[in-house]
């Protein structure tokens, strides 16, 4: 091909992108006041709506609300913001809530019918049929599951194949986003649980947890790293007194995150040189990553090692207070996998406990899936170095590396429960997920009340 042809196709290729860009918009243009649909899909007038009223199957409702960012991070509307903030800080005002925040990653955004939003919204239904059933069993009234979808423009080129390129470009928006108007949003939902823990002195049920999916779960890091640092040196105890590692909210979880290991280095290294943790302290991160996610496993190093050429490393190490050992990390190495992939900083491994395919799985009833929430938090209690803790249908493998109860949880996900990088949607996962949601947003009271009732002994 001679150089005016080159070019030619330079140019050709820069107006295919330029003209198939996906659209920079706010999807959630009507708001303050919540779109009540009578169904569990959303009605077509609720679509637009920033704040929707929506039921389950089982007749129990949940609210859902939507925050929107642009390419450099900014808030699309700061009032769609002010107004999702003040529509929670009045349900909690009257009622106890568990807010879930969601933010998407690559390929997806805040549009309707987006299939992000759709697996958000099944996880929330169940959230919401399981309080109603531990309200059942407590006598407490069930708090009201809330959740925030933060939206930003995950796909840049709604092209198949052509979409594949964009991964740095997003990537990149991602960090932007991380940096900008969400460590606003996120400081902000988290103030209304810490409003309410002041006005009811240690009795309040209200729990926040953040979940962030593929470049969402880059955002989220981003936007939360040096919160987590700071609160895992102070802890939740009087001043002199190492006790429970706090977290931000209750419980931060990742899933296929697109970030590297290098990022995640001193939460880990923190983790790794603390040897033994309460038996009250719970999950502070989750993070898990599938064998199977070439975009982060392959894709994602081949482009930083270019990204990376000038950057000057070292071999360091670092003292495992399990092991009672020096740890060597390369540093080269972190900065160019994808942190669930590097090895060194994994806690956990999760499997299935049989090979049934995905389509002969069923979905838990309510009542079974308390009742291994119940099991799974006394096993959590006792968890140490090698423990095997059950979660339904898959099982949670600490290594023997790793102290117990460590609240940085990094697990690797076997291929037939995360089939790529776009994969959340295998309801042994969600069920898993869901399952630590409980485990780390339930009071002691709850907790003591369900196992009393089950017989499980404290």
């Amino acid at each position: 091909m001679d150089t005016n042809a080159r070019v030619l196709a330079v140019v050709a290729t820069a107006m295919l992108s330029t003209t198939a860009c996906s659209p920079l918009q706010e999807y959630r243009t009507v708001y303050p006041q919540p779109c009540v649909s009578a169904t569990p899909e959303p009605s077509p007038e609720c679509e637009t709506h920033a704040l929707q009223q929506l039921p389950t199957t089982q007749g129990n409702r949940y609210l859902l609300s939507f925050i929107e960012f642009d390419d450099q991070g900014q808030l699309w509307d700061r009032k769609q913001m002010a107004d999702v903030v003040s529509t929670l800080n009045a349900e909690a005002g009257t009622k106890e809530l568990l807010m879930v925040v969601f933010v998407h990653g690559w390929k997806h955004s805040a549009a309707p019918g987006d299939g992000n939003i759709k697996t958000f919204r099944r996880v929330l239904a169940q959230l919401a049929d399981s309080e109603a059933h531990i309200a059942k069993l407590t006598g407490l009234p069930p708090r009201k599951i809330a959740g925030v979808y933060l939206g930003w423009r995950g796909g840049s080129v709604p092209i198949p194949l052509l979409e594949d390129l964009t991964f740095w470009d997003r990537k990149n928006t991602a960090q932007k986003v991380g940096h900008g108007g969400v460590t606003e949003a996120l400081s902000r939902l988290e103030l209304i649980q810490q409003d309410k823990d002041s006005i009811e002195a240690g009795r309040s049920r209200t729990r926040l947890v953040v979940v962030g999916h593929s470049f969402g779960g880059a955002v989220v890091h981003a936007a939360l790293a040096q919160v987590l640092e700071t609160r895992f040196v102070e802890t939740k105890g009087p001043p002199g007194q190492q006790s429970d590692v706090a977290g931000f909210a209750d419980l931060v979880v990742l899933i296929n995150p697109a970030f590297e290991a290098q990022q995640f280095s001193p939460l880990s290294d923190m983790a790794t040189e603390r040897g033994t943790y309460f038996a009250s302290q719970l999950p502070v991160v989750l993070e898990l990553t599938g064998e199977a996610d070439a975009a982060t496993r392959y894709a994602f190093p081949f482009g930083r090692l270019f990204s990376t050429l000038f950057e000057t490393t070292r071999n360091r190490t670092r003292y495992n207070a399990v092991t009672h050992a020096e740890e060597t990390i390369n540093e080269h190495d972190a900065d160019i996998t994808a942190v669930g992939h590097f090895k060194p900083y994994r806690t956990h491994k999760l499997y299935p406990l049989d090979q049934r395919e995905r389509a002969a799985l069923q979905e838990l009833s309510t009542a079974d899936s308390v009742r291994l929430f119940i099991r799974s938090s006394a096993d959590w209690a006792h968890d140490q170095p090698g423990s095997k803790i059950p979660f339904g249908d898959v099982m949670l493998e600490r290594t023997n590396s790793s102290a117990g109860r460590n609240p940085y949880l990094l697990a690797y996900v076997d291929k037939h429960l995360i089939t790529g990088h776009n994969d959340i949607d295998d309801p042994r996962v969600i069920e898993f997920v869901k399952q630590l949601i409980l485990i780390s947003t339930q009071s002691p009271e709850q907790t003591k009340a369900i196992r009393r009732l089950q017989g499980v002994a404290p």
